[in-house]
């Protein structure tokens, strides 16, 4: 009975949902969006006084100020597009940014060619570790787009304070109630919704909330469904999509101080993952956190953060799969994945010049168990208990000597990572049984330490700024690249078909980084190129498993063979090199019109072999043209991307050829609190197929067996966004 009312309840939420998206197109009012309060990356409040870490970038759209925008790239959700399901496609529209197409939810961010692990995701300043055996949930799969209130990209080099990262770091935002300026209460909503033809997707999101100068309290709410999108020539099936979130968040500020504490449910329900073996049956997710920002004394800035999120999940080749699997080869598996996190730093000085020092501390516990939900004596424990402790500290100073302004920075971590050893159920062969033994014969555990430090410099000359970064940044191998004992297509979301195993020798990357640049500002042009150069020493990435290539004399090539793959990789480390150009404009030619755009260039290659490094993003421009009147805009957008044929020969990479999209787009405000968009995508229904898409591993699609994930066709869109 409880799991009938639980359907009833689920039916009322999606009729409720397609009602009031559909009721809320018929707004009469509208107005154009208001501007988004300020924050740091990591959610807290640095202070009104530092342009180097608020200074905001509005994506393809008026920037509202001529400060420096050094530090990061803050993206508000922009009008040219529909607004996707999955908040990574429009933190890739950062210059240097590009997506990974892995389904409606499951998307990847590279930024500057690296992927992954390697850009540190983040959603209201909180990090978490992946629950998905194979990073099917990335940072951002919970983070609703409609929810977004921005997104902010440590644009580079992430500074020390942010955590480790090795290619930047990335803040979703989420809708908050913020505190009043008086001793009334005062309400606050905000919501939007939206409605897509293309996939027959419906949005909702909503925030309430009540305020004064001493308290806030608001809750948040959203609703997205869509159908299998439609491209030139058929239906993409198995990219249908399904998620809930709803949560509650609290503030009490007393002086220059605030205690808060906020919690989120995130719900996604079966959604397709043609790239995966395996198809999302649910992430059950629950977020928690809390801690204290803000002025302790003179010149005194404490920030605590302690936080806690715990994941659980199920995927299968069963519940959405077109085919589905037959029994011998039906799969299950169950992961979950608890993250706690700790942050204390200490600011001394003055938003501008200052020191700060500080400390943080992540613990994670992971565990995946495959089964066949078709024999209860088949299961193996792929990811058997893995944990990873993580303690860290760091000092960064920001200063100036004349006009030159600098931040330098160090921080040392010490990661502390094991494995428990896996159980296997009577059902399962002899080899796995051999590997399963082997590695529980080996040593499982081990603790590295890594140094990273950043040297920021930039000098404000009128309306031209220099700027230079030179960093040294490192990362510790991820769970599944070092305990991934049974080889499988788990390779952190490459969703490339190969199959991988871990590597218990795993050493830390290490990046040497050197970026030059400059930001132009007057009152009709901006202008912002960044050259940079990495160069990384032990990349970790896939290499022959031995080296007897197509040879199979190991349990791990047999077991690899039997599941279709004669030649598995195993994670290892080799030498690497990254060297390109990126920028944004701005330009004003006459009153109301705007043409602006980015540009993005990254080449990647081994420098221990003669081969270019693996899912590198082609060469791509996108260019906006916009009429802004009082009230209402419209224009056009272009997307264009290169052609790609420095690929990986070694991991079978194919070409990929050049692609254009071209859209339109309207918003229309009238009151404020109300504004209406409107767009038509892919206007010319071109058929393209991206050269970071996904393949496809759904037999009953219109797409073949492993082609690339064509883009969608040509579809309308409308949204309506308010706040009152």
């Amino acid at each position: 009975m409880a799991h009938a009312n639980f359907g009833y309840i689920t039916m009322a939420f999606h009729l409720f949902g397609r009602a009031l998206a559909l009721a809320s197109l018929s707004l009469i009012p509208f107005q154009a969006a208001l501007a988004n309060e300020s924050l740091a990356a990591d959610g807290s409040d640095p202070g009104p006084d530092d342009p180097v870490l608020t200074d905001t970038i509005v994506v393809s759209a008026l920037r509202s100020d001529s400060a420096l925008r050094l530090s990061q790239d803050n993206l508000a959700m922009p009008e040219q597009i529909a607004l996707p399901a999955d908040a990574t496609a429009i933190a890739a529209r950062v210059p240097g940014g590009a997506f990974f197409g892995n389904g409606a939810l499951s998307g990847q961010l590279s930024y500057r060619g690296l992927a992954g692990q390697r850009v540190l995701g983040r959603v209201n300043g909180q990090r978490f570790a992946t629950g998905g055996a194979n990073a099917m949930d990335p940072p951002f799969h919970y983070a609703p787009s409609v929810l977004v209130e921005r997104i902010d990209v440590a644009r580079g080099v992430a500074p020390v304070s942010q955590g480790p990262s090795l290619a930047g770091a990335v803040n979703a935002q989420l809708f908050e109630t913020q505190f009043g300026d008086s001793v009334s209460w005062s309400p606050d909503l905000r919501f939007t919704s939206q409605y897509r033809s293309v996939d027959n997707s419906y949005a909702v999101g909503s925030m309430a909330g009540v305020s004064n100068e001493n308290w806030r309290f608001g809750v948040i709410a959203s609703r997205e469904e869509g159908d299998d999108y439609e491209f030139p020539g058929g239906t993409a099936v198995g990219t249908s999509f399904e998620r809930n979130l709803y949560g509650a968040h609290a503030g009490f500020q007393a002086g220059a101080g605030e205690l808060f504490i906020e919690y989120r449910r995130s719900e996604t329900d079966p959604t397709g993952n043609p790239p995966f073996f395996l198809d999302i049956v649910f992430f059950d997710t629950d977020f928690v956190q809390g801690g204290f920002r803000g002025e302790i004394a003179d010149d005194v800035r404490l920030s605590l953060r302690l936080g806690h999120v715990s994941i659980a999940h199920l995927m299968d080749n069963q519940t959405t799969r077109n085919p589905v699997a037959p029994p011998n080869r039906a799969r299950a598996t169950f992961a979950d994945a608890d993250t706690s996190t700790a942050e204390l730093a200490v600011r001394f000085g003055k938003a501008n010049s200052h020191i700060q020092i500080g400390a943080d501390a992540e613990l994670t516990d992971k565990f995946v168990t495959i089964t066949n939900p078709f024999n209860d004596a088949f299961f193996l424990e792929s990811q058997p208990n893995v944990q990873a402790e993580r303690v860290g500290a760091f000092v960064q100073w920001r200063g100036g000597f004349g006009q030159a302004q600098f931040e330098l920075g160090a921080r040392i971590d010490s990661t502390y990572q094991s494995s428990g050893a896996p159980q296997l159920g009577a059902a399962v062969p002899m080899g796995p049984r051999r590997l399963a033994a082997a590695f529980t014969a080996a040593d499982r555990e081990t603790r590295q330490t890594t140094v990273d430090a950043v040297l920021r410099a930039w000098m404000p000359m009128g309306a031209i700024t220099p700027r230079a970064t030179l960093a040294r940044k490192e990362r510790v191998a991820s769970l599944l690249e070092r305990f991934g004992w049974l080889p499988t297509e788990a390779s952190f979301g490459l969703a490339d078909g190969n199959i991988y195993v871990g590597n218990l020798d795993l050493k830390p990357e290490t990046a040497w980084i050197a970026e030059l640049g400059f930001d132009l500002e007057t009152d009709t042009f901006s202008l912002r190129p960044t050259a940079f150069y990495r160069r990384v020493d032990d990349f970790i990435q896939g290499v022959p498993f031995d080296d007897t290539i197509g040879v199979i004399d190991s349990p791990v090539e047999m077991i690899a063979s039997m599941n279709g793959d004669p030649t598995p990789l195993r994670f290892g480390n080799v030498d690497a090199e990254l060297f390109g150009i990126d920028l944004d404009f701005v330009l004003r030619p006459v009153e109301r019109i705007e043409l602006s755009g980015t540009a993005s260039f990254v080449r990647g290659k081994r420098r221990d072999a003669d081969d270019n490094l693996y899912r590198i993003p082609p060469a791509n421009l996108r260019l906006s043209a916009a009429y802004q009147g009082d009230g209402f805009s419209f224009g056009a957008e272009l997307f264009a991307a290169a052609d790609q044929n420095d690929v990986s020969a070694f991991n079978g990479e194919q070409t990929a050829q050049s692609l254009a999209v071209v859209g339109l787009f309207a918003r229309y405000g009238l009151t404020e609190g109300l504004a209406i968009e409107a767009g038509v995508e892919n206007l010319f229904d071109e058929f393209y197929q991206p050269h970071l898409a996904g393949r496809s591993r759904f037999g009953a699609s219109d797409v073949p067996l492993f082609d690339r994930l064509p883009g969608p066709g040509r579809g309308v869109w409308a949204r309506v966004t308010g706040r009152f």
